[in-house]
């Protein structure tokens, strides 16, 4: 997948777009790395880079049973659990497992069809807004856009500060970009 979101012919295609293109990113953050650089967390906070793709796959199947009416029960312990790739998980399987979500969500999104779907606010956690009286999947797809690529922001800087890999030099190296003056495919050190 290149750089960016190629031509869409409506929102939903959009939306679903801009959240795969997202993730894709997201992943990105893990290319090349050893399964302990996975694992650190080298900045102030307990971040790291297999964390936040977890978090953010967990996340986004979260939504998706929020989308087709599933009962969930809140599991803070799970919730601050999603944020560490556990010993004995691997990089493989957290893709795995992100992609069969994601393929879900796009599956999900199209059968239903309506942007405009109302679907019942849960009132068991806080951060729900009190004045917010149902969600959409239009609502859904933004905020997961937003969540996803807040996190591929930590997941950037968490990266950088693991072997000074940035963004488009991994995408180059991903995607077997050609090195050009300006850009520079990145390389394992």
């Amino acid at each position: 997948m290149p750089g960016q979101v190629g031509p869409i012919g409506n929102e939903q295609e959009g939306l679903l777009a801009y959240l795969a293109q997202m993730r894709y990113v997201l992943k990105l953050t893990a290319h090349g790395l050893t399964p302990e650089q996975l694992r650190a967390a080298p900045s102030a906070s307990p971040l790291s880079v297999g964390g936040l793709i977890k978090h953010c796959a967990s996340t986004e199947e979260g939504w998706l049973a929020t989308v087709r009416g599933a009962d969930q029960k809140p599991d803070f312990a799970a919730y601050q659990e999603n944020f560490k790739l556990a010993d004995g998980e691997t990089i493989e399987e957290l893709f795995a497992r992100y992609d069969r979500i994601a393929a879900e969500t796009e599956k999900t999104i199209t059968e239903l069809g309506d942007l405009d779907f109302r679907i019942p606010v849960d009132r068991s956690v806080p951060w729900n807004r009190p004045d917010l009286d149902h969600f959409t999947p239009r609502w859904i797809l933004l905020h997961l856009i937003q969540e996803t690529a807040r996190h591929t922001g930590h997941a950037d800087i968490v990266r950088e500060s693991i072997d000074g890999a940035t963004a488009f030099p991994l995408l180059a190296a991903a995607e077997g970009w050609p090195e050009t003056p300006w850009l520079k495919p990145w390389t394992k050190a």
